[in-house]
């Protein structure tokens, strides 16, 4: 049985349960629950709690979303695999090490085109004696007596008829000066060093002399550097045999600074060691 409470803009109506059962809905022409019983609609609550069954979602697996909104969607994770660097730097290199042999080879093309006086200008500390002091490279002057040079190592001047052989020769003792200028005036580079020079240097020198025509080398008393390399009228002092500077000289001399042409003889003359000049007779 239900009783209504007074009205009232704050008061409800209040259901009190006597423990019977609600009267059953009235059903409709066609046998349906009628719409409009709002308790049979919404499952059949009369104000009591029912339990229902687990809450599932809208067809998507797990099910366990409210209203079909489920986890959501894991976006695909790229992973990076980085840029390959390896590749990357051998072919730098590689380019590289092209364009310094290619530019190497144009320099070096540009620089053995260049007459042979503006190569040996290009060496640093090279002094030029043709320039500075004409009179002392005229050449061609013989005599068979001791020679006193301004300049040692001499560069040019007179010297003696005989020239000291000059096709690679390697001498381990001091020889006479008169024979060695000679020997320039053919075309020749001669290479002295100081006798307390390291034999490894030594070595070095004889490396460049060695099977080389027009070379020849020798120790030298008193010199103010540990190396000095001539020609006719030309002179380089060094302080190592490594300094690249005497691969330019002799690159740029050998035979060129010669007075007597390209074929004049290093060969047939002089081959013995001592300061003092021989006189054999002869020569050029």
């Amino acid at each position: 049985m239900s009783i209504s409470t007074p009205g009232g803009n704050q008061r409800r109506p209040s259901v009190v349960s006597t423990g019977k059962k609600a009267p059953a809905s009235k059903a409709t022409a066609d046998g349906k629950p009628a719409t409009d019983d709002k308790s049979a609609a919404s499952g059949g609550k009369t104000g009591t709690t029912t339990k229902t069954g687990p809450k599932t979602g809208a067809g998507r697996p797990g099910g366990g979303g409210k209203g079909g909104k489920g986890r959501k969607p894991i976006a695909p994770v790229k992973v990076s695999q980085g840029r390959a660097w390896g590749p990357i730097a051998m072919f730098v290199a590689v380019g590289v090490l092209a364009a310094g042999i290619i530019g190497y080879g144009a320099w070096a093309a540009f620089q053995g085109s260049k007459p042979w006086e503006e190569r040996a200008a290009d060496i640093p500390g090279i002094t030029n004696f043709r320039e500075s002091d004409p009179e002392l490279v005229a050449g061609s002057q013989h005599t068979p007596e001791p020679v006193q040079y301004t300049v040692l190592p001499p560069v040019a001047g007179p010297h003696n008829a005989s020239w000291q052989n000059c096709s690679g020769d390697v001498y381990d003792a001091p020889i006479a000066n008169e024979h060695a200028v000679h020997s320039l005036e053919h075309g020749a580079i001669w290479i002295t060093y100081r006798p307390d020079l390291p034999q490894d240097q030594v070595a070095r020198l004889a490396e460049r002399v060695q099977g080389t025509d027009k070379t020849f080398m020798s120790p030298f008393e008193g010199l103010d550097q540990p190396i000095s390399l001539q020609a006719w009228g030309y002179q380089l002092k060094v302080d190592d045999a490594g300094d690249s500077r005497i691969d330019d000289f002799i690159g740029a001399l050998r035979i060129n600074a010669s007075i007597e042409g390209p074929t004049a003889l290093c060969a047939q003359g002089i081959t013995a060691t001592g300061n003092a000049p021989r006189n054999l007779g002869g020569g050029q």
